[in-house]
């Protein structure tokens, strides 16, 4: 026995001796617009989903307020900023986390989540997956929200068409926050709060660069019958051709990837950036996709 407690070090040493296996990491899941933390036909059924799968698994899902109805409000009305400031926060404090953590964002809590990897590095997000994020952002027609009869959701319609740049609506109106149009690009590169500036639209932040070259994997799920996201192609970070509304360009056509603003070029040559495509529209997925197409980033 003594000779075989010697022998194991040196085996291991040598790496023909397997250690302990390693720990799944866990993951902090952010929802969507008039969706909340904790839903049990969305975010809740999520969250049960993936610690089903992965035994073990701790899994934060965001909750901005103090409860659901909160969380669900603030999806519209809180400014992003403060959102994603406050989910820093949060993940700065847990203490599940400190070891690194995956991230995985629905609609526009893809590109929230995006935010909180490129100005929040500690603890580190080790992949990101955007499911329907609209990382360059929306424009046109809002066809579709929670609610649709919901008078909050017309309010919301006539308020983008009239004024989305003005600082009013910026500062208290989530979707004006990403709110992208081609017509208008100097409107929105100068007046945009969040996503102009997550897009390096008025400059080079090589902090916000940095962090996001140090995800292992940004992955970007497209769904290819999408009529809420308009172009949905801003899910693969595409999107219109500047100055025009009808024809859109593929990511490795715009200038923020020819000049590198965020690195994803540096990023898409290393094999970091990774495209799916899922037949259905907006957030319409199935188990089965999710268990063979999205859990393996998870494991």
């Amino acid at each position: 026995m003594a000779a075989l407690r010697a022998v194991v070090p040196v085996l291991a040493l040598l790496g023909l001796c397997p250690g302990p296996a390693a720990a799944t990491a866990p993951l902090v899941i952010w929802h969507g617009m008039g969706d909340s933390c904790c839903n049990p036909v969305s975010m809740g059924y999520i969250k049960k989903l993936v610690e089903k799968k992965i035994p073990g698994i701790y899994v934060l899902s965001l909750k901005i307020g103090s409860n659901m109805i909160q969380d669900m409000e603030n999806s519209f009305f809180m400014n992003v900023n403060d959102q994603v400031r406050e989910v820093c926060s949060q993940l700065a404090t847990d203490p599940h986390l400190q070891g690194g953590y995956n991230a995985m964002g629905f609609s526009q809590g893809g590109q929230f989540l995006r935010a909180v990897a490129q100005r929040c590095p500690a603890p580190p997000m080790l992949n990101l997956i955007s499911i329907g994020g609209q990382h360059q952002g929306r424009v046109y027609g809002f066809p579709r929200c929670p609610g649709e009869s919901s008078h909050v959701c017309d309010w919301i319609r006539k308020t983008l068409d009239l004024g989305a740049y003005t600082k009013a609506v910026q500062e208290h109106l989530v979707q004006a926050e990403y709110w992208h149009d081609p017509l208008k690009e100097e409107d929105y590169r100068k007046n945009s709060i969040f996503l102009a500036d997550i897009n390096q639209e008025r400059g080079i932040n090589e902090t916000y660069k940095k962090n996001l070259m140090a995800l292992k994997k940004f992955v970007m799920v497209k769904f290819l019958n999408d009529t809420m996201v308009d172009p949905p192609i801003s899910e693969w970070f595409g999107f219109y051709k500047s100055g025009q509304a009808k024809e859109t360009i593929p990511l490795q056509e715009t200038s923020l990837y020819k000049e590198d603003r965020l690195g994803l070029q540096e990023m898409d040559k290393a094999g970091k950036l990774v495209f799916l495509g899922v037949k259905g529209d907006h957030l319409h997925f199935s188990e089965e996709w999710f268990d063979s197409t999205i859990l393996p980033f998870l494991q």
